[in-house]
């Protein structure tokens, strides 16, 4: 009996430990990208069919890029990225699509800000917390009219 308890306590302490996936931004389906013909296709196609992009180049709105990624989280850990795809469309100057390809993620040399943005307020200790209400009691109603 005790055998299957601890098992069951191991189980859910596995079962916690579950890797947690999430999808950031737009990754690009192969089959979607091979809908797209160049010279044929125009900004409306690509809008359609691959949604809007992640961003457009700062000095050049015909160039869409599509940036997508994949993480992984367990348990308190810090997320880790396992995929990331990045697919750059290109647009003549009349909007056909000139070129659609996927870049290779690791050879792009612009570094990724990953800090966490600061919250406002008091840092409290975990005791602080636990401790913070004791001795703050409301007075009654009927003293605090006296």
């Amino acid at each position: 009996m005790k055998q299957v308890g601890l098992f069951l306590v191991l189980g859910l302490m596995m079962a916690a430990c579950t890797p947690t996936q999430a999808t950031r931004g737009n990754m690009v389906d192969p089959d979607r990208m091979a809908e797209l013909v160049p010279g044929i296709s125009t900004r409306q196609n690509v809008l359609q069919t691959l949604g809007s992009p992640t961003t457009v180049a700062p000095f050049d709105d015909t160039i869409w890029y599509y940036i997508g990624q994949k993480t992984e989280q367990r348990g308190v850990l810090d997320p880790e990225v396992i995929e990331q795809k990045v697919v750059v469309v290109a647009f003549t100057p009349e909007g056909t699509v000139e070129l659609v390809e996927p870049i290779d993620a690791s050879q792009i040399n612009v570094p990724i800000a990953r800090r966490k943005t600061p919250t406002g307020g008091n840092e409290v200790t975990v005791m602080q917390q636990l401790m913070g209400n004791l001795g703050r009691f409301n007075r009654p109603a009927d003293e605090a009219a006296r």
